[in-house]
């Protein structure tokens, strides 16, 4: 496993972060331990709890309570899940304190290095709220307050500097708004935390094959053509990531997002041990020579067929 800068709080975080849910302990705690265990043997030092639920916040302070709490990140997301259609989704400032208490005080962890807000509206966090954030981390509780999302005001909560860390989608065919925003977050000395590397557009051959080429006219007519035929079919697609040797497409967009020296590491879900154990070997893989351009070819052709 390699090892990245966390930002400016000059920590060291592995490549890749263990992000961890109610899946992750549908099969009882115990199963979620060894998935984190697992992770622990194979270098990964960073974890983000998806919700506060106090059940998954132990299990990780469980299986985390031998090791050096200055040796691994512990992350807590607050509104994920989109509350907007439920009921777990409170950003005020008594809902934010109360989360993070119940947290902390079910793992036993003493601190979370970093809460992340997900996708908070133009007008969900009030003054209250960010009170309360700053009273979280001057009692030491939360260290680092993050956002995540990708909709546009996250422009604004990058410019606002008043957070030191971004989430957010990113892959191989990440659009320029993301990759400006990439941009800005990194001159404004913010750590980036990536997850989304494997969309659901490329997830399949023949979904990689016409990512470009599926796009209508007026009434349904007209658009992108369709692709050529022989040997030069797909040229310019990204169906090449479904045909590389010794390589998935998933682990050439995992790669690839790691190729970013502004990214700290990739969040990465893992259902099972295999699977983790597959995901935890991408970091110290190099690409296959002309993968990079054959990813920069896709993404011109995309651009100009939008």
């Amino acid at each position: 496993m390699r090892y990245r800068p966390f930002g400016v709080s000059g920590q060291a975080v592995s490549a890749l972060t263990l992000s961890l849910g109610a899946r992750d302990i549908a099969g009882g705690p115990e199963a979620g331990r060894e998935l984190i265990y697992s992770a622990l043997e194979a270098g990964i030092n960073s974890y983000r709890l998806e919700t506060a639920d106090p059940v998954l916040a132990e299990v990780l302070g469980e299986a985390l309570k031998h090791v050096d709490r200055k040796l691994v990140q512990v992350s807590l997301t607050l509104g994920a899940g989109d509350g907007r259609r439920g009921s777990d989704r409170d950003f005020s400032a008594e809902g934010i304190t109360s989360a993070i208490d119940r947290a902390l005080h079910a793992s036993g962890l003493g601190y979370f290095d970093l809460a992340i807000l997900d996708e908070p509206g133009d007008h969900e966090l009030p003054q209250s709220t960010l009170n309360a954030l700053k009273a979280l981390r001057a009692t030491e509780r939360v260290r680092l307050l993050g956002i995540s999302g990708d909709g546009d005001v996250m422009d604004t909560y990058v410019s606002t500097g008043a957070f030191d860390v971004l989430a957010t989608p990113f892959h191989v065919n990440a659009s320029w708004q993301v990759r400006s925003r990439l941009r800005a977050a990194r001159d404004a000395d913010m750590a980036i935390f990536v997850h989304g590397y494997f969309p659901d557009s490329l997830n399949t051959a023949k979904k990689a094959a016409t990512v470009h080429v599926e796009k209508k006219g007026f009434f349904g007519f007209g658009g992108a053509p369709k692709p050529k035929e022989g040997p030069l079919a797909h040229a310019g697609t990204f169906a090449f990531l479904h045909r590389t040797n010794n390589w998935s497409a998933e682990a050439i967009c995992l790669a690839y997002t790691l190729t970013d020296p502004s990214v700290s590491s990739v969040m990465i879900e893992a259902s099972d041990i295999e699977r983790l154990n597959t995901l935890s070997q991408v970091p110290d893989r190099d690409m296959p020579p002309g993968l990079s351009a054959q990813i920069e070819m896709a993404r011109v052709a995309g651009a100009k067929a939008a």
